[in-house]
C-alpha cells in the first residue's frame, strides 16, 4: 500500500540547466529564494473557495524540489487544475500560502512569480494565435522587452528544444495536434521559466507522439508538474506522483509504488494499469484464434469493471467465452 504520509518526505534531485537556460543566463535569484535542492514549490494548508461557494481545495500541503518531475493524478473535479492555477497567481488562496522559488505568491511578487512559472494548456490552440510559429514563440520575449537579437536567440533555442525549428515559418493552424503541442510548449520555454505546469499534455496524441512527448519531457531541466489521467504516461515520465481527490492530497509516493496500489486507484476513480495489459492487447491483435476479443478486453480492463492482473491471467488461461459488443453492454447494464 502507498504511504499516505509520504507527502512530508523531501525529494532531493539535482537540477542542471538545459540548453535554453544555459544560452540565456537569467538566474531568477530573488530575496529569500532557496538554493540547491530546497523546496522550489511550497504549498501549506491551501484552501480555495470559488465565488459560488464551491470549496475546491481543502487544506492541501505540497512540497516539490527544484528539478523534480511530478505527476498530479485524480478524477475529474478533484482540484488538480485549481491547485495548478495557484502556482502563478491566477487563483489566490482563501487560506494558506503558496511559495514559488522562495517567493510567496501575492500582489507584490506576481510579476516575478509568473516569470518563473510557465503554463502549458491541454488545448494548444489556446496559446497559438499568430500567423506563423515563429511569431507565436516570439510573442512572449518581445513583450518582455528583449532586444531583437535576444528574441531571435530565445525563439531559436525554444523551437530547437522541442524539435520544431523547421516549423518556424508555418501557420500553426496547418500543423498536426502533436506539432501544435510542441509549439505551445516552445512559446512557454521562450520565456525561460524554472517551472513548467502542464494540463493533460498526452491528450489527443498517437503512440508515436506520446513517446516523443515522454522523451522531450525527460530532456527538460525545469521543475515539471503535470496533471494527467494517463497513468502509463505518468509511469513512463514521472518518478513521483501525487493523487488529489476532493481538494486534498490523498497520496504522494514514487509512481511505480503508487500505481501498484490497486485499492488506492479504485478508491479515487483511477484506472487500474499494469504491464500485462500491453502483452494481452498484443496477443489479442496477433493471435485472433485464441484471443478473448476486443470487446471483452475493453469491458474487463478498461470498461468500468477493472480486475487484478492475477485474475486476468487466470481468465486468459481458462475458457472464458468471447463476448459481442451487445453482450458486453448487457452485462454492464
Amino acid at each position: 500500500m502507498v504511504d499516505f504520509e509520504h507527502g512530508s518526505q523531501q525529494h532531493d534531485h539535482p537540477h542542471s540547466h538545459g540548453s535554453l537556460r544555459a544560452a540565456h543566463a537569467h538566474p531568477h535569484r530573488h530575496d529569500g529564494e532557496p538554493t540547491g535542492d530546497d523546496h522550489w514549490i511550497h504549498i501549506e494548508h491551501l484552501h480555495f473557495r470559488y465565488p459560488d461557494g464551491t470549496e475546491a481545495i481543502r487544506g492541501a500541503d505540497l512540497h516539490i524540489a527544484r528539478g523534480e518531475k511530478v505527476a498530479l493524478l485524480g478524477p475529474n473535479g478533484a482540484g488538480k487544475s485549481t491547485l495548478m492555477l495557484h502556482l502563478n497567481g491566477i487563483h489566490r488562496p482563501t487560506h494558506g500560502t503558496v511559495r514559488v522559488a522562495g517567493m510567496e505568491v501575492n500582489e507584490s511578487t506576481i510579476g516575478r512569480v509568473r516569470a518563473e512559472v510557465g503554463l502549458v494548456f491541454q488545448d494548444p490552440d489556446d496559446q497559438l494565435f499568430s500567423p506563423t510559429v515563429w511569431d507565436d514563440v516570439a510573442f512572449g520575449p518581445i513583450h518582455m522587452g528583449l532586444d531583437p537579437a535576444a528574441v531571435h536567440d530565445r525563439v531559436e533555442a525554444a523551437l530547437a528544444a522541442v524539435g520544431a525549428l523547421e516549423l518556424a515559418p508555418r501557420p500553426p493552424m496547418r500543423l498536426s495536434i502533436g506539432q501544435r503541442k510542441r509549439v505551445a510548449l516552445a512559446t512557454v520555454l521562450a520565456m525561460d521559466p524554472t517551472v513548467l505546469v502542464f494540463d493533460e499534455p498526452s491528450a489527443g496524441l498517437d503512440p508515436r507522439g506520446r513517446r516523443e512527448l515522454i522523451d522531450m519531457l525527460a530532456s527538460l531541466s525545469q521543475t515539471l508538474i503535470v496533471s494527467t489521467h494517463d497513468l502509463e504516461f505518468a509511469r513512463a515520465a514521472f518518478p513521483r506522483s501525487i493523487v488529489i481527490d476532493g481538494g486534498r492530497v490523498v497520496a504522494d509516493a514514487p509512481t511505480e509504488q503508487l500505481l501498484a496500489d490497486k485499492p488506492l486507484l479504485l478508491a479515487h476513480g483511477l484506472e487500474v494499469v499494469g504491464p500485462f495489459f500491453d502483452s494481452m492487447l498484443a496477443h489479442a491483435l496477433v493471435e485472433p484464434d485464441q484471443r478473448h476479443g476486443m470487446d471483452y478486453l475493453s469491458e474487463r480492463y478498461l470498461g468500468y469493471t477493472p480486475v487484478s492482473i492475477t485474475s486476468l491471467i487466470g481468465e486468459k488461461k481458462g475458457s472464458t467465452p468471447q463476448r459481442s459488443m451487445a453482450e458486453s453492454e448487457a452485462a454492464r447494464a
